[in-house]
Order: C-alpha cells, then sequence, then structure tokens
C-alpha cells in the first residue's frame, strides 16, 4: 500500500485557515466504515464522516473511491478551505449552490463556464478592476497543458480534479508531485440524479457550510421525489441523442439521462435494462426506433429542426421531424465558449432539470424551461 500525505501548513506557512491531508490509497473496502458516520444516500464514489485530530479538534474525514479498481483518495479537514482550484465545472456549481464560490482561485477552462460570479471575478481580475474585495480568479489551463507555475504561487488549499480511466492522469500525478493537494472526485460517473446533486455534501464540508449543504440536498432531494412519475401504464417513447463519430450511443436504463426521462415518465428507445452502459446501434436502426417515438431530445448541437434535417440525408423521414413531433435540446443555456450549464448547474440541481422534463412530457410547458430548448 502507498500513502502520500500533503500537509497544507507547510504549503502555506503563514495564516491558512484549510488544515486538510490527502492522500491514496488502493483497495476499495467499506467507505461506509470510516468513523461509522457516513452521511451519503445516494452516492457511491464519496462518503464524509465526522474525524477529530491528535488534538481531539472535530472536522471530517473526506474518502472519494475511483469505480475504476477502487483506488481511494482522503482528506481529512478541521478547518476550511479558503483557497480551491476546480479542475471540472460541476465542482464549481456545488460551492455555488451553497454560497461558497468565492473560494474558487482558478479554473479549467473558463470559456466553458456558465457561472456569472466567478466569470465576473475572472473579467476582472483580467483587467486588473477587482472591486469590493472581491479576490481574483485565474484560468490555468487543461489537463497536461495546465499552468503549473500558477497554481504554485496562488498556492491553493485543494485542487479537485477528475479522471476518465484507471489511470491516474499525469497532470494530478504532476500536482501531487509539486506538493500540491488534489482530490479526485468522480461525481460524473454517478448514475443517479440525486448522487451527482449530492456533492455539495462534500464541497459543504471542505467550505465549512456542512449544515447549508445538507439542508440544500435535502431540498433539492424532497422536490426531486415529489415530480417522480411512479404511477403505471404508458411511457413516453423517447428518442435520444444523434450519431457522434458515426456512432449511434443509446445509454443504458439505469445511466444518467435514462433515470431522468424515466422519472419524468418517459422511457428512452432502445435502451438496455439494467445496465448504465451505453450501447451502439446503427442507423437503420435508429429509423426503426423512431418510427415509435413521441418525441426526440438532446439531438447534438441542433438548435432547430432544419439544422437536425440536415444532419443526415435519412433524418427528414425519422419520425418526430417526419410527424412534427416535439423536439428538444439541452442547450438552452451555453456559453458564448461552447459550454453547457446543463452539465454545470443541471447537474446539481436535478429537481429542476426534472421539472423541465415533466413539462415536456406533458406539454405543459408554456415555453417556460429552465435548460431544455424547443426545435419549433
Amino acid at each position: 500500500m502507498k500513502s502520500i500525505s500533503y500537509i497544507l501548513v507547510a504549503l502555506h506557512a503563514l495564516a491558512i485557515i484549510a488544515s486538510c491531508s490527502c492522500g491514496t490509497e488502493s483497495g476499495r473496502g467499506n467507505v461506509s466504515e470510516a468513523n461509522g458516520k457516513g452521511l451519503c444516500r445516494y452516492a457511491e464514489y464519496f462518503e464524509i464522516a465526522e474525524a477529530k485530530d491528535e488534538g481531539g479538534v472535530c472536522g471530517y474525514c473526506i474518502i472519494t473511491v475511483s469505480p475504476y479498481g477502487g483506488k481511494r483518495d482522503t482528506v481529512r479537514l478541521h478547518k476550511p478551505i479558503e483557497r480551491i482550484v476546480c479542475l471540472s465545472s460541476t465542482h464549481v456549481a456545488c460551492l455555488a449552490e451553497i454560497g461558497a464560490d468565492s473560494v474558487v482561485c482558478a479554473v479549467s477552462g473558463m470559456r466553458y463556464l456558465s457561472n456569472p460570479s466567478v466569470r465576473r471575478r475572472y473579467a476582472m481580475t483580467e483587467n486588473s478592476q477587482l472591486q469590493n474585495g472581491a479576490s481574483p480568479v485565474y484560468d490555468i489551463g487543461y489537463d497536461n497543458s495546465l499552468d503549473y507555475e500558477r497554481i504554485l504561487l496562488l498556492k491553493p488549499d485543494l485542487v479537485t480534479a477528475y479522471s476518465v480511466s484507471a489511470a491516474e492522469p499525469q497532470h494530478v500525478a504532476k500536482l501531487r508531485s509539486l506538493g500540491v493537494p488534489v482530490l479526485l472526485l468522480h461525481d460524473h460517473l454517478e448514475e443517479h440524479p440525486l448522487a451527482r446533486a449530492e456533492y455539495i455534501r462534500l464541497f459543504g464540508a471542505l467550505a465549512g457550510r456542512a449544515e447549508i449543504a445538507d439542508s440544500m440536498f435535502l431540498s433539492i432531494r424532497d422536490r426531486y421525489l415529489s415530480q417522480v412519475c411512479y404511477k403505471p401504464g404508458y411511457r413516453k417513447k423517447v428518442m435520444l441523442n444523434v450519431p457522434y463519430a458515426d456512432a449511434w450511443y443509446i445509454p443504458g436504463g439505469d445511466n444518467y439521462m435514462s433515470r431522468l426521462i424515466h422519472d419524468a415518465g418517459g422511457e428512452v428507445l432502445g435502451a438496455a435494462r439494467g445496465t448504465g452502459k451505453s450501447g451502439v446501434i446503427s442507423i437503420e436502426k435508429a429509423y426503426s426506433l423512431s418510427q415509435q417515438a413521441d418525441l426526440w431530445l438532446n439531438p447534438g448541437h441542433c438548435r432547430s429542426r432544419k439544422e437536425l434535417s440536415d444532419m443526415h440525408q435519412l433524418f427528414p423521414a425519422f419520425g418526430p421531424l417526419a410527424r412534427a413531433l416535439p423536439i428538444y435540446n439541452n442547450t438552452l443555456r451555453m456559453t458564448p465558449g461552447g459550454g453547457n450549464d446543463f452539465w454545470e448547474s443541471g447537474a446539481v440541481r436535478p429537481d429542476i432539470v426534472l421539472e423541465d422534463l415533466c413539462h415536456i412530457m406533458s406539454g405543459s410547458h408554456d415555453g417556460k424551461l429552465q435548460y431544455f430548448l424547443s426545435l419549433d
């Protein structure tokens, strides 16, 4: 077993509020065993437990578990963080939901970020016009092209990152070798919509707003569950997606998007039951499924029926286009740089996303949707 500890006080000899140690270890184990006081109810890949330091000061032990083989990251926190670098926009959204996005000192890919507060501070930083005590925010680039020098100058209490494979990302290994504390999160791989929202609890613990985060999550959970369509009977048949690089991906029945659609009273055509993994179908199979569809959701980048119709020579014959059925895309809130707030704030507020989908399924939205755009 290998263990790597990062003592944040050593990084900030002067007046650091966050006292946090980070480490990694192999072996999944049972995350809920951490002090026996787990708080999570939906999320599979993190756990929070109360912890005490050698002096008896209470704090939190935060453990994240990779779905790729069970590698674990651990943070023991006894004071709130003051400076955080977020390599994912959803991490910013979690902090914003609990009113703590002021601790964000840098992000990866500002052009894709929707959060107006952080974007405003970034613009003021770029123009050297910070006002009212606002702290600066920087764009530190992407992956292996991160601005390591800038990150070291910022002296962050923590960097939150993510991975897309079992191997530790090279930029994460580089940051750790430089003594920068990193916590790998896997919120983007959680299948249940409420599991992704539950990460506000993790950030609440980091930012010293655990009670606010717990209360916020419970409110989101209750509002989400109050809208779930439990009634048996006919479900709207939903055509989903368009081809990507000549492959048409259909998410499994347990997938994040499939769950949202199911909870709104719909059913994804072609979705395999009992799995969250996506399958690939041919254009011919997609055409056949489209003849059963009541509506079409998330057709790539398209923002009009003409744009969708022009995408492929067979599309005009697809059911929703041929029969003038509803077509919606989750691209209502796009940034000028191509970011999509559906995957940012929408991940934290599945109750609002579900409300949109319920209105779409019933046809009762009157144009008042938060994340979805009608291609009409």
